[in-house]
Order: structure tokens, then C-alpha cells, then sequence
């Protein structure tokens, strides 16, 4: 996204109160789309009817765990009835609909009411993480970023993404029809770190493109290959990697408050998975930093070849102007139009001129190769 529609965006929340929920991206013209999903290790049961009042806060005693996905945020009124069947904080709604918001996690402590009708619902504690999801456009050859934003709670977890033509966390969701893995036999947390894991998944595709790239253009300037346009998608490499940085480093910061984090919500089983998760991120992290430095060195090697190119074009010019430099001379003082000038009426004189300039080329371009200035 453009610095001009940033700046555009910001303007829609600046003087609104706190937990106001205005929708802060790219306008967007189709309805939201609510799929629900339940599943537990022997059974899986799908809705995507797009219903909100069949979403709602289970129960303690639920069989199974439930997955809300919303795929589009651009209608404030769906996810305000989200966060009210429930309960969400509407600060953590407001940042829902922030597709401008980092990467960052919040953990809500606090009573969830029942419904109304004396059935008891689960209290405690509420994870929210937001994410950035990097897709490669490879029609306008840059970097396509994704809100997306993880609500979990007791038995039951919400994922919100912006609308796209398809579904990010699709091979989840093949999963769990599947049951191949671990997705079905374990709770609400793993399926948080099951949807983390394809985000972080992504980050590994981007990297991998950006450094077949960068080898690209290594080739490119050290074969002596580069123009203006390599220096461009330098440049352009270069405020990539300093965006995904900016992504990517939150995350691992998510996930270690996710690690210290003692709550009922984050099961002893799924702590393993997330240290994974973490190693993954290091790595990445580890990847963009090496790719900068790279992208550093490309760029120096690239301005030596050119500031080399130009010392190579001047020496040239250098020596011809040295060469041309005595003759200029002796062609000068035999122009002066004077009387007395005894060599004009010499009978071979022109042809004596012409043999000590030659003589005098031939000299200095020895004189200079024996110097190794050429």
C-alpha cells in the first residue's frame, strides 16, 4: 500500500473514541462470508451458510471445538454482532477492523456473561493476535499483505481475514475433513498454532522468491550485465525486506507471550508446537537479515562497477588527450602565419612534421604500456 493511502486510511479514525468500529482498508463490494466449523477426533460438521445467529458462544461442556472464519472485515455491523454473541472487547474489534494495525497479541482477563436464558458459558481468558499474510503478486510483480486477526477462547477460536478470492487457511480446513494430523484430536490452541503455522509457512515462500531474485541480479552485476533497472529492483528488494521485517519480528514476539502465557486457554501439549513455531520465525528472521546485508552488498558492487567503468572511460579519454597533447603542440606553432619561420621553406618539412609527430605517438603509447597505464 501506497504512503498516500496510509495517510488516507488514518484519516477515517482520527477524533473517534476508543472502540469505535470503522472498517480502515480498500473498499470492498461483496458480502462477508461466515463459514462455521465443528470438529472433534471422531466427527466434523461444516457450515457455510454464512449465518450469524448460527455462531455462538459454546457451552462448557461442548463436545466439540468450534471455528468461526470470516473471510471479509469490511462490514462493521457482522463483526460488532461477533464481537456481541461473544463477548469480545471492542478495542479488540476495533483493531479487527484496522487492517493498518501490527502485528501484536492482547490478552483479555475477564468474566464472560451468559446469554440470557441461565445457560452458563466459559470465562476467562481471551488470546487476540493479529498477523500480517504476505502473498506474491505476480501480476503487479510486489507484495500483497492480508489482515488477519486470531480470536481464542475457551473451546472455540475466530479468525478474521480480508476478502479474497480464496481462502488462506483452506489446507486447515482440508485437514480437519481429512483428519489426517493433529488438528481434530487436539483443542482451540492448536488450531491457533495450525493457523499461525500457514502464515508463517507463507513467509518462507516470499523469502525463497526475494532470494532467487537476489541471485538473479548477483549474475546480473557481477557478469557486468546491470543497468539503471537492476539498481531499481535493488531499491525495490530492499523496501521489501524492510516491510516483512517489520511483519515478521512481532511474531516472535507473539509467540513467546504465547509461551509464557499461563492461562486455560494454551494447553502444556501445545507448548512444543509453538517453540517450533518459534524456531520457524527465527529462521525467517535469520533469512531477511542475511538478504539485507546481500542487498547492501549488491548495491555497493554494483556502484564499484559503475564508478570502475568510469575510471576506465576516463583513463581512455586521459591518454588520448596525452597523446594528442604534443602533437596539438607542434601543429599549433607550425600554423603562426609569421615570415620568418625557416622550416615553412623547407623542401620535406611537412613530411619531417608528420614522421615526429608519429614518432612521438608511438613513444608515448609504449611509454604508457610499459607504465601499465593502458
Amino acid at each position: 500500500m501506497s504512503k498516500h493511502k496510509r495517510y488516507r486510511s488514518a484519516e477515517k479514525t482520527l477524533g473517534t473514541s476508543p472502540g469505535t468500529l470503522t472498517y480502515v482498508g480498500a473498499e470492498i463490494e461483496h458480502a462477508t462470508k461466515i463459514k462455521r466449523i465443528e470438529f472433534n477426533a471422531s466427527d466434523y460438521r461444516i457450515d457455510d451458510s454464512s449465518k450469524l445467529s448460527a455462531c455462538r458462544l459454546p457451552g462448557f461442556e461442548t463436545p466439540y471445538i468450534n471455528w468461526i472464519d470470516v473471510d471479509g472485515i469490511h462490514e462493521p455491523k457482522v463483526v460488532a454482532a461477533l464481537g456481541q454473541q461473544f463477548h469480545l472487547h471492542p478495542l479488540l474489534l476495533e483493531d479487527v477492523l484496522n487492517t493498518e494495525q501490527k502485528p501484536k497479541i492482547d490478552i483479555y482477563d475477564e468474566p464472560t456473561p451468559g446469554n440470557g436464558n441461565g445457560v452458563a458459558h466459559p470465562a476467562g481468558t481471551i488470546v487476540y493476535v493479529t498477523l500480517k499474510m504476505l502473498h506474491h503478486s505476480r501480476q503487479r510483480q510486489e507484495l500483497d499483505v492480508e489482515h488477519v486477526s486470531l480470536v481464542l477462547g475457551k473451546n472455540y477460536l475466530i479468525s478474521f481475514q480480508e476478502e479474497r478470492t480464496r481462502d488462506i487457511f483452506e489446507p486447515v480446513i482440508e485437514r480437519i475433513k481429512a483428519s489426517a494430523g493433529k488438528t481434530r484430536r487436539n483443542g482451540a490452541d492448536y488450531l491457533l498454532y495450525a493457523l499461525m503455522d500457514v502464515i508463517v509457512d507463507h513467509y518462507f515462500l516470499i523469502t525463497e522468491r526475494i532470494g532467487e531474485k537476489m541471485d538473479e541480479l548477483e549474475d546480473q552485476i557481477v557478469q557486468e550485465r546491470a543497468n539503471q533497472q537492476t539498481l531499481a529492483i535493488l531499491y525495490t528488494l530492499k523496501r521489501e525486506l524492510a516491510f516483512i521485517r517489520r511483519t515478521v519480528y512481532p511474531v516472535r514476539d507473539i509467540i513467546n507471550t504465547l509461551l509464557r502465557e499461563e492461562s486455560d486457554v494454551i494447553q502444556h501439549n501445545t507448548l512444543p508446537y509453538l517453540r517450533d513455531l518459534a524456531d520457524h520465525v527465527t529462521q525467517v528472521i535469520e533469512t531477511l537479515e542475511s538478504y539485507r546485508e546481500l542487498t547492501a552488498g549488491l548495491m555497493d558492487v554494483y556502484y564499484s562497477i559503475v564508478s570502475n567503468r568510469m575510471n576506465s572511460v576516463m583513463k581512455t579519454l586521459t591518454i588520448f588527450s596525452a597523446i594528442f597533447m604534443p602533437l596539438t603542440f607542434i601543429v599549433g606553432v607550425y600554423g603562426m602565419n609569421f615570415d620568418n619561420m625557416p622550416e615553412l621553406h623547407t623542401r620535406n618539412g611537412y613530411f619531417v612534421v608528420w614522421g615526429g609527430m608519429f614518432l612521438v605517438t608511438i613513444g608515448m603509447v609504449v611509454y604508457f604500456r610499459r607504465r601499465r597505464w593502458m
